[in-house]
């Protein structure tokens, strides 16, 4: 089963932007989705292993335990086109 996640959110209580990942914590897509949002997240971008490209992101190791933070910056994502970027990370998506 193929659960690699990659979500792009906001928290507009703390002005923060974060790049997310997990690689066998969810089973499905809208429980990562869910876990955000019930953290004070906005959910900007949600993707599946096959539909981003990886940009300059390493992919993460499985781990069953954790999520992975892979960028973080105070204020909002860069959104150009299908390109989304916070700070100097960036990784482009297929189906947005």
């Amino acid at each position: 089963m193929n659960n690699y996640f990659r979500i792009t959110a906001y928290h507009p209580a703390e002005d923060l932007s974060v790049i997310a990942d997990s690689n066998g914590k969810f089973e499905k897509l809208w429980e990562f989705s869910a876990y955000m949002v019930s953290k004070g997240f906005k959910v900007i971008a949600v993707n599946k292993d096959d539909s981003f490209e990886i940009g300059n992101i390493p992919k993460i190791a499985p781990d069953k335990d954790k999520i992975t933070i892979q960028a973080y910056l105070t204020g909002k994502p860069q959104i150009n086109g299908k390109s989304i970027s916070i700070g100097d990370c960036h990784y482009s998506v297929f189906n947005q």
